[in-house]
């Protein structure tokens, strides 16, 4: 079960990342970890960093995709991010943090989600 969700995983990754493209964001890292966690993918949308995360659900059965970023997971993506600009001393860059939510063949981009 481990493994067939990871493979389910990188594929819902590799359709975000190619709405956001399609969107004209620029992908730069994917699947990004540290230890302290893991940011599904980084992009640039114009002269804006974005750390996005990535949700997928088949059914609405237990609820919508982005609300498992709950602030727990929000924290973790905040600070692994910080890391990441540390690492590459990126001080001065403006930021923001994207959830792309998709639900069955539906894909929701919420900017700014938190």
């Amino acid at each position: 079960m481990k493994q067939f969700n990871f493979i389910k995983g990188r594929k819902n990754e590799a359709l975000a990342e190619k709405y956001l493209k399609k969107k004209g964001y620029k992908i730069i890292e994917r699947n990004y970890s540290n230890h302290i966690g893991e940011i599904d993918l980084i992009a640039t949308d114009k002269d804006i960093l974005v750390f996005v995360e990535v949700k997928f659900r088949q059914t609405d059965k237990f609820g919508l995709p982005r609300e498992a970023v709950g602030i727990y997971k929000q924290n973790h993506i905040k600070k692994a991010a910080t890391l990441y600009l540390q690492q590459n001393h990126l001080f001065d860059k403006q930021i923001r943090f994207d959830v792309v939510d998709i639900l069955g063949d539906e894909i929701t981009h919420i900017e700014n989600a938190f």
